[in-house]
């Protein structure tokens, strides 16, 4: 039977004559590290939670024509230092929309990184049912489209999201909406708009965001009908919302179409900076919390270490009398922080994967959320055992190296 080499002996006769250390020491590690495991993998849920509710209702990519800031004073501006006395100024109407939809969604289609493209035609109206009347968002939509890019057949609650591609009479409404007007499916709603038209449609849907700033002012028509009730042509479009296959691409495709189209293209991270910093802030916490608790492991493990080479001082010293260099003591005592780095470690990321599994079935029953939010990122797992051996090693290389230094004479002697 192949025996394991003479350091090797030493360092476990060291770790199993103090039980007790050992224990407390791989305990700190485990505890430091399923903290790590759990901290990341609950705050990666939260994001994901958040990213999921947010990409509902927001595309990866916005392109709309953006109303100029002020154009109520262009003769002052064009004429600098001229007098002008100019009463009760009109703006310049500009043209709305977007021109050429067609062609820029051919273009969207033809890059790689593009998943989903869905034309919209937006407008603010009032939606009035008898007596009741709420001010809102009416989104004419490709039905197809809007369902790939907002899984929108996933979120009714009463109805089917494609007869809104076949029912030109037909509306979907929010939630919240369809309480505020009491209505009901096969209901009546009519729309008003900010230049007085006005026409009624039959609820044929009613959907559920939950998120209550959409569930209770929006509704979908089909793109048809909407530019039918605009009054517009077969081209007209107010948005164009993109998806790609990563999020994170958006920025970079913003600066790849900005300089290729007259109008406005932003991400959602420009729109929504809230959003990313709130998702950054809770990794750094996460990070911080979970570093803190390792290195607080690794004091522990420090002190541990130190209190053996007390104890074991003279026997230290006979062994380098003996012939043992300061390598071969530091090799003993790194063996020994690394035993307990590598056990704490398996150990750790064990208990905080059904920590995380616990918490996990918690019940929340928020915006949709059943159970509190969980993700079970292999990445994660191989961080937390990767910082909590580089926190034992970094606990066991210091006490190692005094231990090299003791002088064998200067101890024996006392």
């Amino acid at each position: 039977m192949t025996r394991l080499p003479v350091n090797y002996q030493i360092a476990a006769t060291y770790l199993s004559t103090k039980l007790k250390q050992t224990i407390v020491a791989v305990l700190g590690v485990t505890f430091g590290i399923s903290m790590y495991v759990f901290m990341n993998s609950f705050m990666s849920g939260v994001n994901l939670a958040q990213n999921r509710l947010a990409f509902s209702t927001l595309a990866h990519v916005r392109i709309y024509n953006d109303r100029p800031a002020d154009r109520s004073d262009i003769v002052s501006r064009a004429y600098p230092g001229t007098i002008a006395n100019i009463r009760n100024s009109k703006i310049i109407k500009y043209t709305e929309g977007i021109k050429n939809s067609a062609g820029i969604i051919h273009l969207l289609h033809t890059i790689p990184i593009v998943e989903t493209v869905a034309p919209e035609v937006n407008i603010n109206v009032f939606f009035k049912n008898a007596g009741n009347k709420v001010n809102g968002t009416l989104s004419g939509v490709d039905v197809a489209s809007e369902d790939k890019l907002f899984q929108l057949s996933e979120l009714m609650v009463q109805g089917n999201w494609k007869d809104l591609a076949f029912r030109p009479d037909g509306i979907t409404v929010g939630v919240e909406l369809a309480k505020s007007l009491s209505l009901k499916v096969d209901d009546n709603l009519n729309i008003l708009t900010a230049d007085g038209v006005s026409h009624t449609y039959k609820v044929i849907g009613i959907f559920r965001t939950n998120l209550s700033s959409v569930d209770k002012s929006k509704a979908y028509l089909s793109i048809a009908a909407t530019r039918q009730l605009l009054a517009e042509n077969q081209d007209y479009v107010t948005d164009i919302q993109v998806n790609v296959v990563d999020f994170k691409l958006a920025n970079p495709l913003v600066h790849q179409l900005a300089p290729l189209l007259p109008y406005k293209v932003e991400s959602w991270s420009m729109a929504n900076a809230q959003l990313e910093a709130g998702s950054n802030l809770r990794d750094v916490i996460a990070v911080a919390v979970s570093l803190t608790i390792l290195i607080v492991a690794g004091f522990g493990i420090y002190n541990i270490m130190l209190m053996t080479i007390n104890e074991k001082i003279r026997e230290i010293a006979i062994l380098k009398a003996m012939g043992f260099s300061g390598f071969d003591i530091r090799r003993i005592f790194l063996t020994m922080s690394s035993v307990i780095g590598l056990v704490g470690g398996f150990i750790g990321m064990g208990l905080g994967y059904l920590v995380s599994r616990i918490v996990n079935q918690v019940p929340f029953n928020v915006a949709g959320l059943a159970t509190l939010p969980m993700d079970y990122n292999p990445k994660d797992y191989a961080l937390a055992f990767f910082f909590g051996l580089i926190t034992t090693f970094v606990a066991g290389y210091f006490p190692s190296r005094k231990a090299s230094r003791v002088d064998p004479v200067t101890i024996i002697r006392g």
